[in-house]
């Protein structure tokens, strides 16, 4: 946990100001200047102060935070104050950390902290195995409701690799496997998440089973595409499905037959037993507040419209905006196109593609391999390319806005330096799909592309200069 919540951090450490500094794409300071929020609805410490020296500093405070935690060094509270830390950083970040690892990343912090190292917890692993349950169960059930049916028809794999946010170069060779192990994959996706699952709940032959299975699967995720700190967190999360004695075996086979597990060490500190059992009334009492919550959560976002859930989403109000209690629903349908939005720029009459480090761009270019860094602009991007014909993100209008007049604060986006003073910027719009293998062997090409058109040019002149 302790890794993942430093990847976490130090992937965002190099892109924060970008996001939502004085010069970045959705610049926070602005927006608590004109919505004055509370702490009820923004809980985030840039209330207090939003400058670009408090938004690093807090990243310095995360990374610290999850080192000591790393160390062995108060890892519980530790852990625990990442989490409120983390969320100051999500509801300023707006859609550049809305995705769900990113709440699945706060309840796994939270859950962490109640973890004791040094004696048998078995309440606070039942909670964890309880998230890990709700994490794929509710998958399985977003796959089921999928309006495209293409979970059940076997299609739904067919177009995964291909149009996956951010491909790695393998995902290239696992899309021209046969259709028919496509349709194998689409099937036990949707049955793994849905009977395995309930696994995870089970005994320990029954936790291992899913083990297996769990572990494949997100394998497979982390080999083919890049979904940041996810897979790591996930797999993290399936260490819970282990005893004491899966964990005593595996050491006994690296170290040899001589191997003797290690006594259980005495608590560190011995707690009157008054003591210790208020503390496990408190903690059984937040366990239950946090199953019911999200019962209550999961209800208000899989149930039929009704009035069952218009009353659940009402009751989710009181803590939605915290993200310890989620819904996730991932990879409920998969889209069927890819359109990728390349920015171009004009000099003395000329247009130039800038590609970014981490999209298709160039078709010659192999899909590279990322996580646990995930580029949030490139990601977020993905998903303006699914919509680009209804409306325009006001941070991709800002992204041209710096384009145009303040090149240095986002040439760390691109492949190759921006000019100092274009005259327009433009965006072009192509169709990506992997290239056939008989294609790749005569053109050594990745991807093969069509435009789809472009957007009337922007003259750099409308955006005042600073």
């Amino acid at each position: 946990m302790a890794l993942c919540s430093l990847a976490a951090w130090l992937s965002l450490s190099t892109q924060v100001q970008l996001l939502i500094g004085s010069r970045g794409l959705l610049p926070v300071a602005p927006l608590l200047e004109s919505l004055q929020p509370v702490w009820r609805s923004f809980p985030s410490f840039l209330l207090l102060n939003a400058s670009d020296t408090m938004i690093t500093a807090g990243i310095v405070v995360g990374v610290a935070l999850s080192l000591l935690a790393l160390l062995g060094v108060w890892p519980r509270l530790s852990l625990l104050l990442c989490a409120p830390l983390y969320l100051s950083y999500v509801v300023a970040g707006r859609e550049f950390l809305s995705f769900q690892w990113d709440n699945l990343l706060i309840e796994c912090l939270v859950v962490a902290a109640f973890v004791p190292r040094d004696r048998e917890s078995p309440g606070s692993h039942w909670v964890a195995r309880l998230l890990l349950f709700k994490l794929y169960f509710e998958s399985g059930i977003a796959k089921a409701q999928s309006v495209l049916g293409d979970w059940f028809d076997g299609s739904a794999m067919t177009f995964y690799y291909e149009t996956a946010p951010l491909p790695a170069w393998p995902g290239w060779w696992a899309h021209h496997l046969p259709e028919f192990w496509h349709h194998i994959e689409s099937f036990g996706a949707l049955g793994l998440e849905l009977a395995g699952a309930v696994l995870v709940l089970g005994p320990r032959r029954a936790r291992l089973t899913a083990l297996v299975g769990f572990s494949a699967f997100q394998l497979l995720n982390l080999v083919t595409a890049n979904y940041g700190f996810f897979v790591y967190l996930a797999l993290a999360l399936h260490v819970f499905l282990l005893d004491d004695t899966d964990l005593e075996r595996v050491a006994r086979r690296l170290r040899g037959p001589r191997f003797r597990a290690q006594p259980k060490r005495a608590a560190r500190l011995q707690l009157p037993a008054a003591t210790r059992r208020y503390t496990a009334a408190v903690a059984g009492l937040l366990a239950v507040a946090w199953g019911t919550a999200s019962l209550v959560t999961a209800v208000a976002h899989f149930a039929p419209s009704g009035e069952l859930a218009e009353r659940a989403s009402r009751w989710t109000q009181m803590w939605r905006v915290y993200r310890v209690a989620n819904a996730y629903h991932l990879f409920g349908h998969i889209t069927r196109e890819r359109v990728e939005a390349e920015f171009q720029t004009q000099s003395e009459g000329r247009w130039r593609a800038h590609d970014l480090h981490y999209k298709p761009g160039d078709p010659l270019r192999a899909p590279p391999w990322v996580a646990p860094h995930q580029p949030r602009v490139d990601f977020r991007l993905w998903f303006y390319g699914l919509n680009f014909r209804r409306e325009t993100p006001r941070y991709v209008v800002n992204l041209l806005d710096r384009i145009c007049n303040d090149p240095d604060a986002v040439s760390g986006l691109f492949a190759a330096p921006l000019p100092s003073r274009p005259a327009a910027a433009r965006i072009e719009y192509w169709r990506y799909q992997f290239t056939t293998p008989q294609q790749r062997a005569e053109t050594q090409a990745w991807w093969r592309r069509e435009s789809l058109g472009a957007t009337e040019p922007v003259d750099c002149s409308r955006f005042p200069r600073a």
